[in-house]
């Protein structure tokens, strides 16, 4: 972790810099001031100073506040703003962060966990490196200087007055664990409450479609009495720090009157040093009274910086490698599977002995029941994860040669879950070119049949779509995926089962259009609906990750196994509906 903080804090030690030396020099004058105000008092009371040298002593101490207002500001710039400066940036580097890991890490990770990183814990990391480091300096050199310049004022006095502290301190460290421990917990109430939130959000449709409404509202009422329980637990501790603190510095001061009074009425203390030494008792005191808070403050944030650390270390699974060759910018369309195998982590096989050659240019198809693999390849091609070394190539070569910009240029998919971003249609289309002219958005609206749809919007190519596509119809949303993988005019595009929430009408519109425009594009199509592939080049069947069938529709047809079952069931129901 201390390599951590470090690592935020080196590009900025100059501004660092700058502010502590700023505080010290506030912290000096302050300790400086007092010592004024008692050659001052003890000069009226002695009647060595007149009219003109009280002025003199006045215009002195306001000459020096003056100067403590200036460094105070100083040292708010330059540690505070330093501090909303390192804020920004950790939370851009974070979000980089997230943009480099594997689609394993979100697999095994909760929205709202990660929101809360992002958040709060970015957020006490700044109180930490603000309030943390101004408390901390400022605590070490008051609290230097004040002793010193009491010790020199009336020893005795000192040893009187410190006498409470050390029950503070003591105090402050021990209510700082705890706090610390239950700062934790609020964290992760908080992210199960964001996260609660965020899935009820996401999935309000099927809520209300299965009318859950009463049930997702107690179950947020739930999370959120949890969190609120964490919360008051946190709080009932890091209140006690305030009051506690303030009643031993209460106590600090009775012993410096009583005794420091006494002194006085004895003749042994002037009565301008016991007003010095009081000042310097309350210099030493605010930083004091503010040491519970500051290791409150330090536990809470080293809570979240333990956390945002552990963000930090996930392991990019998907990167670039020893094997990558940069020169490697385009591909032609050749893809091979030579003895492909391959499992998700902590899983059994998903895809196992896969051999399938697939020549550039070539429409081919894969089939096969839910779980049986479908997809994974498409991951693999696009290396979402990793397939081992020399089990898949691409225009002879191994996929792991390539750079992962490479492969993504060069590769389009329309996946199953048609995300679209909260923004205009236009902007959904040109994601993957956002240099795109709206003539190029309109002519890949046009191939994948959304055109006419999206005419009849009253703000047309301009329309905002909503969170995840919300405000448009599944076969809409699945046609602006479409027009959106179609407008990079990648060599090789990828379908999967990117058809089924379309008409058999629109279907074969949008297959033409896609025959015209990509005869010399490899297509790979991942589909449940036989008319979707019925004319490709080849076509496997997967079965529990293996290739079970192979070849034409006719061929797969003739030899009467899975494939032709599924056919025969679907012309069944094509039959059934026209009856119907």
């Amino acid at each position: 972790m201390r390599k951590f903080v470090y690592l935020l804090v080196k590009p900025y030690r100059k501004r660092y810099l700058i502010g502590i030396m700023a505080l010290l020099f506030v912290n000096f004058t302050q300790s400086y001031i007092p010592g004024l105000i008692r050659n001052t008092v003890n000069g009226i009371s002695e009647g060595l100073l007149d009219s003109g040298g009280i002025l003199k002593e006045v215009s002195w101490i306001l000459g020096l506040a003056l100067f403590m207002a200036i460094g105070r500001w100083a040292w708010r710039i330059y540690v505070m703003g330093t501090s909303r400066i390192i804020e920004c940036d950790l939370r851009e580097k974070l979000y980089l962060h997230f943009e480099t890991l594997s689609q394993n890490f979100y697999n095994n990770q909760k929205t709202g966990d990660l929101m809360a990183h992002a958040t709060n814990d970015v957020g006490a990391v700044r109180q930490a490196l603000g309030n943390g480091v101004l408390l901390t300096f400022d605590a070490i050199s008051l609290i230097a200087m004040s002793f010193i310049l009491m010790l020199k004022t009336n020893p005795s006095l000192t040893i009187y007055s410190l006498l409470p502290l050390p029950i503070m301190v003591f105090v402050s460290v021990f209510l700082s664990r705890i706090i610390g421990a239950r700062f934790r917990v609020v964290q992760e109430e908080f992210a199960n409450l964001t996260g609660k939130v965020q899935e009820n959000i996401s999935g309000i449709r099927v809520v209300k479609a299965f009318g859950q409404e009463k049930a997702e509202i107690e179950n947020f009422r739930t999370a959120n009495k949890k969190n609120f329980q964490a919360q008051i637990a946190m709080v009932r501790i890091a209140n006690l720090m305030r009051p506690l603190s303030m009643l031993v510095g209460a106590a600090t001061f009775i012993v410096v009157i009583w005794y420091g009074g006494s002194l006085v009425i004895e003749g042994t203390l002037l009565f301008g040093d016991l007003m010095a030494f009081t000042m310097y008792l309350g210099n030493m005191t605010w930083p004091l009274l503010n040491l519970g808070w500051l290791f409150n403050l330090l536990n809470r944030s080293k809570a979240s910086m333990l956390r945002l650390w552990e963000l930090f270390s996930a392991e990019v699974e998907v990167k670039d490698g020893c094997l990558t060759n940069s020169v490697l910018d385009k591909i032609s369309g050749d893809i091979e599977f030579r003895n492909l195998s391959f499992n998700y982590p902590n899983s059994d096989l998903v895809l196992e002995d896969i051999n399938w050659k697939i020549k550039k240019g070539s429409k081919v198809a894969i089939v096969g029941k839910t779980g049986s693999g479908k997809t994974t390849i498409a991951e693999l091609l696009l290396r979402v994860y990793n397939p081992n070394p020399r089990e898949l190539l691409i225009d002879g070569r191994d996929i792991l040669e390539y750079p992962l910009k490479t492969l993504r240029d060069n590769i389009s998919e329309v996946p199953q879950e048609n995300f679209l971003f909260s923004a205009t249609i236009a902007e959904n289309i040109a994601f993957g070119k956002t240099d795109a002219a709206i003539s190029e958005i309109e002519t890949a609206s046009k191939k994948a049949d959304v055109y006419d749809n999206i005419m009849d919007f009253p703000e047309k190519f301009q329309t905002r779509v909503g969170e995840r596509g919300v405000t448009l119809s599944g076969g809409q949303k699945q046609r602006v995926a479409i027009a959106r993988a179609l407008i990079k005019n990648s060599p090789v595009l990828i379908l999967d089962d990117s058809l089924s929430a379309v008409d058999t009408a629109t279907e074969d519109l949008i297959l033409n259009n896609l025959r015209a425009s990509s005869e010399e594009k490899t297509v790979i199509i991942i589909a449940h609906r036989i008319s979707t592939i019925e004319d490709c080049d080849d076509i496997i069947v997967l079965d529990e990750g293996r290739i079970i069938e192979r070849g034409k529709h006719q061929e797969l047809v003739a030899l009467g196994g899975f494939y032709a079952e599924l056919y025969r069931m679907q012309l069944l129901e094509e039959q059934i509906k026209q009856y119907a």
